[in-house]
């Protein structure tokens, strides 16, 4: 059963009614463009057919009662008084953020309603779940109160929850992509301007995910670090984000930084580096090129490892495996905040046996996981069903 299947039949077990308005929202994958978005950078992701769902329907007070179906608890807050965390279930953080920050914007929202969400986007996965059910909520709301809100602002609205509400200093790709993906196409997001680009996936052309149950954390984990580094390196340079800051600029003053601080400069050589990748593989891809997008996503992938120190050994090997497998036909990279979660990889479709068979032979005698494959397509951003 889908997630919207399952959102609306447990609206009705658990309200004892009918549910009025549904909406779902889609993971993302990231094809290229690590940790840049918060560096005013070029980002490059999909929107994947994994998502959220929410149904509900008007209360006739100002109570959000929300029950979610991947945890089996509800939650319940007030739109008339302030909306405050609820430290004992971290999901609540999500939904409760994007409310109080809607409210914001929309300050005579306080309508009431009952809601329940289900998803089937894996869990610290690195796939976006956060930013999906963000996005989710964000749509419902603006669909319950309607609200004039487009999908750009509900993703910055989920952005901001997650930056101030939740404690997670992510960028804006993850809300963005899930708002305004399309069908069959990456998205080139400039998170600086918010510009995007559709970029055609060639049609033979498959996106493999390849969870590697290496579980992340972006709060408690080293995220937040790596920001203030890139901002640090960035007030170095004199300027507003490392988006300013060329190759050639960075070549100039590479020793003189590493002098200061070798960590913060290597974090800046990725970010830069990772910028012109971008551009790169969205070239690469108009031109249905997967073997030049293989090479920029191995570089990618080099990069995180070496200079932004984000990737772990099941990762790595996970990445050395799909490459094995496909030569250079394809490309593999970690997917994602870091520290866990995912690798995504684009080849063509007739390669997709091949890697899965690869890591299924070896991943978890090496490691003792076992791994989870999925081939995804590219879907569109939010929608109301």
């Amino acid at each position: 059963m889908n997630p919207q299947q399952t959102a609306t039949g447990l609206f009705s077990e658990k309200f004892n009614r009918t549910s009025t308005h549904h909406v779902y929202a889609p993971g993302r994958v990231n094809i290229i463009g690590e940790h840049t978005d918060y560096n005013d950078g070029f980002v490059m992701p999909c929107a994947i057919n994994y998502g959220t769902a929410i149904s509900g329907a008007k209360r006739h007070d100002h109570i959000f009662k929300v029950y979610a179906a991947d945890f089996d608890q509800f939650d319940e807050f007030r739109l008339d008084q302030e909306i405050v965390p609820n430290p004992a279930q971290k999901w609540t953080g999500y939904v409760r953020g994007v409310v109080k920050f809607i409210q914001q914007r929309c300050p005579t929202f306080s309508q009431g309603a009952d809601l329940v969400i289900s998803g089937n986007v894996p869990l610290s996965a690195g796939l976006s779940s956060s930013a999906s059910l963000e996005v989710a909520v964000g749509k419902f709301c603006q669909q319950l109160g309607s609200l004039p809100l487009t999908d750009t602002e509900i993703a910055l609205i989920g952005q901001q929850a997650e930056n101030q509400f939740v404690g997670a200093n992510c960028g804006n790709m993850d809300q963005l992509i899930s708002a305004l993906g399309q069908q069959d196409h990456l998205l080139l997001i400039d998170c600086r301007s918010l510009d995007t680009t559709p970029i055609p996936i060639p049609h033979n052309a498959a996106v493999m995910i390849i969870n590697s149950h290496v579980k992340h954390d972006l709060v408690s984990g080293e995220y937040n670090t790596r920001r203030r580094q890139c901002e640090r390196a960035a007030a170095f340079f004199g300027v507003k984000a490392l988006r300013d800051v060329s190759l050639a600029q960075f070549k100039q003053k590479e020793k003189e930084l590493a002098a200061l601080d070798a960590e913060t400069a290597k974090r800046a050589k990725h970010v830069i580096s990772e910028n012109q990748r971008v551009l790169e593989a969205a070239q690469a891809l108009r031109q249905g090129d997967l073997s030049r997008l293989g090479e920029l996503m191995a570089q990618s992938h080099a990069s995180m490892r070496d200079d932004f120190a984000i990737t772990v050994p099941e990762i790595d090997f996970l990445v050395e495996l799909a490459q094995t497998a496909l030569g250079d036909r394809g490309g593999a990279r970690m997917t994602g905040g870091g520290f866990g979660g995912c690798i995504v990889a684009v080849a063509p479709e007739d390669c997709v046996a091949a890697v899965r068979n690869m890591i299924a032979d070896n991943y978890e005698k090496q490691t003792g996981l076992k791994e989870d494959f999925y081939v995804c397509t590219a879907s569109q951003g939010v929608t109301v069903c």
